[in-house]
């Protein structure tokens, strides 16, 4: 039987919240033809009332009714603005029917604030949730009975299943995926789509490159783009310097004013940042190392060990990508 996946929208919704997930699935569809093998999963998208349904960005698209549907393998609910959150949870036909089509899914959850719309009909009491990066201080204000991963691009907690910030539902959606058929046709679904990397839920939501290119000015922009392709090389003061077009001091000084962090520390945050996506891959240890500058592997281990309180070999163990 083909898997039913049901994806919540209401007035003033995030498109890519439902566009992106809609999307994977529906690719792992084509991946699964061209293989000679039946289409996996079947979506639909649903509202309070049904009819054309507007985004917050102007595009509408056509739904059928919550009362007219029928029980979803997955069920997910997709995020928007407080306002438009605060009107959909009021709504009669949410009330009434998404706790039940939830309740009766093998599993259920939401992209981005969906969540607050879970947590308003007590879906996730107890549980562990993401949400966006910028509503997570009001979601665990609001409904204290929730525990908020404020760094996970996606948790799972049993049966549900919830994302953060907007792309992180497609990341959600490959993890999905790959659990209920394989990681190749994820990986596949996921060049198709590409994607830069297949992100596990542990991985945080911004990386140390984006946070510090969101505050660099356009020479170390550049050069932190740099970094990210070399990490295999020697990153010191010295080399960055005169990558930079600055004298060492020069440029210490006005790293550490532009980032917040020492070169040194910046450096040993984006290799680890980048040896927790490896691990989380499966990658053997020593190669991991060599990939991002760490080695010998017992330099890795003891970075890793001082930054995150564990083996990288224990991280693999209890983090590997759904």
């Amino acid at each position: 039987m083909p898997h039913k996946v049901l994806i919540v929208v209401f007035p003033g919704f995030e498109l890519l919240d439902a566009a992106g997930p809609a999307s994977a699935f529906g690719i792992a569809n084509h991946v699964l033809t061209e293989r000679g093998e039946q289409p996996f999963y079947t979506v639909e998208m649903t509202s309070p009332v049904g009819g054309s349904v507007q985004s917050s960005c102007g595009i509408a698209v056509e739904t059928r009714p919550l009362s007219s549907m029928q029980p979803a393998n997955t069920l997910l609910v997709a995020g928007a603005e407080a306002e438009s959150l605060k009107a959909t949870i009021s709504e009669p036909a949410v009330r009434r029917w998404l706790p039940q089509y939830a309740r009766t899914a093998e599993r259920f959850g939401s992209i981005c604030a969906g969540t607050f719309i879970l947590a308003a009909f007590g879906l996730v009491d107890g549980k562990r949730v993401a949400t966006h990066w910028k509503a997570c201080g009001s979601l665990a204000q609001l409904y204290p009975s929730v525990t908020v991963d404020r760094d996970s691009v996606f948790v799972v907690d049993g049966t549900i299943w919830t994302s953060a910030g907007v792309t992180t539902g497609i990341d959600m959606t490959l993890a999905m995926i790959g659990r209920d058929l394989d990681g190749m046709i994820a990986g596949e679904v996921a060049k198709r789509l590409v994607v830069y990397a297949r992100r596990p839920g542990h991985q945080a939501q911004f990386s140390p490159l984006l946070l510090a290119q969101a505050k660099a000015d356009s020479p170390f922009a550049e050069l932190i783009a740099w970094m990210q392709t070399n990490l295999d090389r020697p990153l010191d003061v010295p080399s960055l310097a005169s990558r930079a077009g600055l004298s060492e001091r020069s440029f210490y000084r006005k790293f550490l004013a532009t980032t917040g962090e020492t070169p040194a520390r910046f450096i040993e945050s984006v290799r680890l940042d980048a040896a927790r996506m490896l691990l989380s891959q499966g990658t053997p240890l020593k190669a991991v190392a060599a990939q991002v500058g760490l080695t010998p592997p017992v330099r890795l281990t003891a970075a890793f060990r001082r930054r995150f309180g564990v083996t990288p070999a224990l991280f693999r163990e209890t983090q590997a990508e759904i």
